[in-house]
């Protein structure tokens, strides 16, 4: 019996590990500074050689989406891949699983998990991130870093414009998104569009979420489950360590909910 558990210990350590190996830098949208934009490569080691891959699959006119994105990449010499529809070569595959940066433009994030679920192309995005690259998105591709993705509508208020105004019970529709965060709730543009009430109503619905909101010309640089603040804006954060909720019909209340505010260079542990 001893021998066969330690067999089955053995046989364990030495399965791959699945846990977060590459970097995501998850951007909030809007104009993108020339330093976050340098962070980002950076960090993704490409200036140190390699390529990125663009996926504009959440824009409603993907040439052009792909054509402004390389021009940032471009201008730093860096090589470009686009990747303008999911039934993709054994060797383009092999090209995005062994990319150095995986980036998702914006657009509708809808639209990108529609396009990207149950394919071989969805499968070569996680492998490039087990094995060490880097997923970044900006707008919709912030939104689908979450496992829980806020898409952007509304239940009770389909003709809502971009803000958020009620806080209510069941009005949030979240959808699936790649799931790289498996318990972070991702929103974006969200000191610029006043999304709080959206995030506040996320929060005490599912309370075992951190919920974060990011603002334009801003993005999180995660690792290893540590967020560091990259831009010219803020992060705000919320938690509900309480677990607090009090529904009166469809309107939500809370107490002792937990707000954070964090500039550049700061750091908070992400789930």
């Amino acid at each position: 019996m001893k021998k066969t558990l330690v067999l089955l210990a053995f046989v364990l350590l030495a399965l791959p590990s699945f846990t977060q190996k590459g970097k995501l830098f998850i951007i909030g949208g809007g104009k993108r500074p020339p330093e976050l934009t340098r962070r980002m490569l950076q960090e993704a080691s490409l200036d140190k050689g390699g390529y990125a891959v663009i996926i504009p699959f959440a824009s409603a006119e993907p040439d052009s989406a792909v054509f402004y994105a390389q021009q940032q990449f471009l201008e730093k010499n860096m090589p470009v891949l686009p990747i303008l529809n999911s039934h993709l070569s054994k060797n383009t595959l092999d090209s995005v699983k062994n990319a150095k940066l995986i980036y998702f433009t914006g657009g509708d994030q809808n639209k990108l998990m529609k396009a990207l679920r149950q394919t071989e192309l969805y499968q070569a995005i996680w492998q490039c991130y087990q094995q060490g690259g880097m997923i970044a998105g900006t707008s919709a591709g912030a939104a689908v870093m979450s496992k829980k993705m806020i898409t952007g509508n509304e239940k009770r208020y389909p003709t809502y414009s971009q803000t958020s105004q009620s806080i209510e019970a069941e009005n949030i529709e979240f959808g699936e998104g790649m799931g790289f965060l498996e318990k972070t709730i991702i929103d974006q543009h969200f000191l610029i569009r006043s999304r709080h009430n959206r995030l506040l109503s996320a929060v005490i619905e599912f309370p075992e979420y951190l919920c974060v909101g990011i603002d334009e010309s801003t993005a999180i640089l995660v690792q290893n489950n540590i967020a560091e603040v990259v831009g010219t804006s803020q992060v705000i954060v919320f938690e509900n360590p309480k677990k607090s909720k009090i529904q009166q019909g469809i309107k939500l209340g809370a107490k002792n909910l937990r707000i954070s505010i964090y500039v550049a260079g700061e750091k908070f542990k992400v789930r």
